[in-house]
């Protein structure tokens, strides 16, 4: 696989051709609720090391919001730590048990390339995928990271959104707005715990970003069914926001990496960083 090739979704079988290879670093990032460290250490793809997508900071409590971008530095001492130096190719394995954690893994690859990094891939169906052929290898015991120098981080601003951008594109309509959760949280009648109001940002799209994935699974759907699903997405900039900034990377990776859309951008904040300031603009209704 060309370096120029190296984004979006990379099947088992082509991970499995690369095993071994210098330049590349596998991030394994199964969370508590697939078993996190102790899953990691009891089986795991040759050569990968663990990052604990919470524990590690990959998103930071700012003020009231928990899922904002962590500071520049935090990212690329985090970054040196697992391995990742500039000219690697990154494997991201989410557990593939769920959509949420194909999210983390979302999250992680807009993070990455937000600091600069051009090569990375989620492992498409994640380490589920990876053990559903007996013949691919697992290895156990530790993580055991090549930690190299602080990652030099040159951010990439238009892959974020701000509030203050966000507001600007949503009176402005300059950009679509995606929201990423369900028809509860969007339309008003219940809310994350850290946002101070219930209900959307004005003139947004609702696509729960559930829709893309198979039922049950942490796989996404076929490319031809996720162009139905955001088929009402105008063509032009688009700026994806969900509570946290993490169920919106899902929708991000999928309208960016997958469907090729130019100038997607990440709401990190999204509705708890919204919802702060009384005077940004919330509205409540059913979805059209």
């Amino acid at each position: 696989m060309s370096r120029a090739e190296f984004a979006g979704l990379i099947t088992p079988d082509a991970l499995a051709a690369r095993l071994g290879d210098e330049n590349l670093v596998i991030i394994d990032i199964r969370t508590a609720a697939d078993g996190a460290k102790a899953a990691f250490e009891a089986g795991h793809i040759p050569g990968a090391v663990h990052s604990d997508y919470a524990a590690d900071g990959w998103r930071s409590k700012i003020g009231n919001a928990p899922g904002m971008l962590p500071p520049l530095d935090h990212l690329a001492a985090l970054a040196g730590r697992l391995g990742i130096k500039p000219h690697d190719d990154v494997v991201i394995v989410p557990a593939g048990t769920a959509a949420t954690d194909f999210a983390a893994a979302a999250r992680v690859y807009w993070t990455l390339k937000f600091i600069g990094h051009g090569q990375q891939a989620i492992l498409d169906g994640g380490f589920k995928a990876w053990g559903a052929d007996p013949k691919r290898p697992v290895e156990t015991g530790a993580s055991k990271p090549k930690s190299a120098a602080a990652y030099p981080v040159v951010a990439q601003q238009a892959l974020r959104s701000t509030a203050d951008s966000t507001l600007v594109a949503s009176r402005s309509k300059q950009a679509s707005l995606v929201d990423a959760r369900g028809a509860s949280y969007f339309e008003g009648r219940e809310k994350s715990a850290e946002a101070a109001r219930a209900g959307h940002i004005p003139g947004a799209i609702q696509r729960d970003y559930a829709g893309a994935f198979e039922p049950g699974s942490g796989k996404l759907k076929a490319t031809r069914e996720l162009e139905q699903l955001f088929s009402a997405v105008p063509q032009g900039p688009v700026i994806s926001y969900c509570n946290t900034g993490h169920s919106a990377a899902a929708n991000w990776f999928v309208l960016s990496e997958v469907l090729g859309r130019d100038e997607v951008a990440l709401y990190d904040g999204s509705m708890t960083d919204w919802t702060q300031d009384p005077d940004r603009p919330v509205a409540t209704g059913k979805a059209a």
